[in-house]
C-alpha cells in the first residue's frame, strides 16, 4: 500500500486500515468468483486501487456530494473513492448480481457507511436527478455513458466542476470524444493520469470529464 500512501500522505489511521484490508478481501472473493482479473490480483494496489484514486487527483469532491459508480464491477472506482471521501455519498451499481454481493460484503466489512451497492442497471434506476457525478471505469464509450447518466444527474452545483461524468479510460480518445453530442464535445476535459502517478502502467491512461 506504499504507493497509495506516497501519493495520498494525509490519510487518517482509519483510512489506512481500510486500504490495507482490501488486498485480502479481494483475494478471498476472487477465489470464489472472478471479481477482478485473476492476473491482476497481485497488482491490485496499482492497477485497481491507485487507478481508481486518479479521479481524486482531478477533483476534490466536496462533503455532501452524491456519486453514482455506474457498472462498478468489483467495486472500482467506487470503493477506494468512498474510503478517501467519507463525507461523500456513493451508490455502486452493476448488472451482475454475484459481483454486487461481493461488493456489498466488502463495504460491510470495511464499515463504509457512506457507500451502498445495488444489483441494478443504470437505465433501471428510478432516481432522476439524484446524483452530482457519475464515475465509471471501462464500462462503455463516453456517448453511451452520457446517454445512460444524463437523467440521473441533478442541476444544483456543489463542486469546482459542473455536474457530469468522471471516467477512467485508456488509449486514444479522439474517436470517443468526437462521438459525443455537440454540447458534450464542448465541455470535455482529458486529464493524463501520468501527471499524477509516475508508474509506467499509467502512461496513455486518462481521467475524462464530461459535463452533463
Amino acid at each position: 500500500m506504499e504507493q497509495v500512501y506516497h501519493y495520498f500522505p494525509n490519510l487518517t489511521e482509519g483510512q489506512q486500515k481500510s486500504f490495507e484490508a482490501l488486498p485480502e478481501l479481494y483475494r478471498n472473493w476472487n477465489e470464489q468468483i472472478n471479481l477482478i482479473s485473476r492476473l491482476d490480483v497481485d497488482n491490485l494496489v496499482e492497477r485497481h486501487i491507485l487507478h481508481a484514486l486518479a479521479i481524486a487527483k482531478a477533483i476534490n469532491f466536496r462533503p455532501g456530494t452524491r456519486i453514482l459508480d455506474l457498472g462498478t464491477g468489483g467495486g472500482f472506482p467506487g470503493v477506494p473513492l468512498a474510503i478517501l471521501f467519507p463525507e461523500v455519498e456513493f451508490l455502486l451499481v452493476d448488472g451482475t448480481g454475484k459481483k454486487i454481493a461481493a461488493v456489498q460484503d466488502i463495504l460491510s466489512t470495511l464499515a463504509l457507511t457512506n457507500a451502498s451497492a445495488r444489483h441494478v442497471r443504470a437505465e433501471e434506476l428510478p432516481m432522476p436527478g439524484a446524483f452530482d457525478f457519475v464515475v465509471s471505469r471501462a464500462v462503455a464509450p463516453l456517448d453511451k455513458l452520457l446517454m445512460w447518466s444524463r437523467r440521473l444527474i441533478g442541476k444544483k452545483q456543489h463542486n469546482a466542476y459542473p455536474n457530469g461524468i468522471w471516467a477512467l479510460k485508456g488509449g486514444r480518445m479522439d474517436e470517443e470524444i468526437n462521438a459525443l453530442p455537440g454540447k458534450g464535445r464542448n465541455y470535455t476535459e482529458l486529464i493524463p493520469i501520468a501527471q499524477f502517478f509516475k508508474e509506467p502502467y499509467f502512461e496513455e491512461k486518462w481521467v475524462v470529464y464530461v459535463q452533463a
